[in-house]
C-alpha cells in the first residue's frame, strides 16, 4: 500500500464557471487555469500521482499544450487512473478538502463524491469529500481563489 498528497489552488475571477470535483457550482466567479481549473480534482490527481511515484499533474498535463485547454478534470483523472492501472496499481480511497470562503459548497459535496468515485472506478464510501473555510484568512479568505487537498492510498496488484 502506498499513499500520496495533493495540493492545488487557482485563482478566483469573473466570467468563469466555477468547477469542483466535476460540480459546476453557481456563483458569480469561477477558476483560472488552463483546465477547467477544478482545484478540487486536480488535488486528487496529485495524490494519485504521488502515491505511485508517477510524477504530478503539471508533467502528465502541461499547461500551454492545446490539448488541455478548457478539458474537464474528470478526463484529466480518467487518463490517470488508467496510467495508474498501467502501472499495476488499484485505487483504495481518497480524502480530499476544498477550501473556499465562498461559495458554501455542504449541499454540492455528495455530487463531487458520486463523480469522483465513478471516474475512480471505486465505491463511493472510499471517496470523502470535506468542505471548509479558511476562516477568514488569507488568499481563501480574502475569496481571491480556493485550493483543494487530498490524501490518496493505492495498492500494487
Amino acid at each position: 500500500m502506498r499513499t500520496g498528497i495533493g495540493f492545488d489552488c487557482h485563482r478566483l475571477a469573473p466570467d468563469r464557471k466555477l468547477v469542483l470535483g466535476g460540480v459546476h457550482v453557481p456563483f458569480g466567479k469561477g477558476l483560472i487555469g488552463w483546465s477547467d481549473a477544478d482545484a478540487l480534482t486536480h488535488s486528487v490527481i496529485d495524490a494519485l500521482l504521488g502515491a505511485a511515484a508517477m510524477g504530478d499533474i503539471g508533467m502528465h498535463f502541461p499547461p500551454g499544450d492545446p490539448a488541455y485547454k478548457n478539458i474537464s478534470s474528470l478526463k484529466l483523472l480518467e487518463e490517470v487512473v488508467t496510467k495508474l492501472e498501467g502501472q499495476g496499481f488499484q485505487i483504495n480511497n481518497v480524502d480530499a478538502t476544498v477550501l473556499a470562503e465562498q461559495p458554501r459548497l455542504r449541499e454540492y459535496v455528495d455530487e463531487m463524491r458520486a463523480n469522483l468515485a465513478d471516474v475512480l472506478g471505486i465505491d463511493v464510501s472510499r471517496v470523502s469529500v470535506k468542505a471548509s473555510t479558511s476562516n477568514l484568512l488569507g488568499f481563501i479568505g480574502r475569496e481571491e481563489g480556493i485550493a483543494g487537498i487530498a490524501v490518496a492510498t493505492v495498492i500494487s496488484k
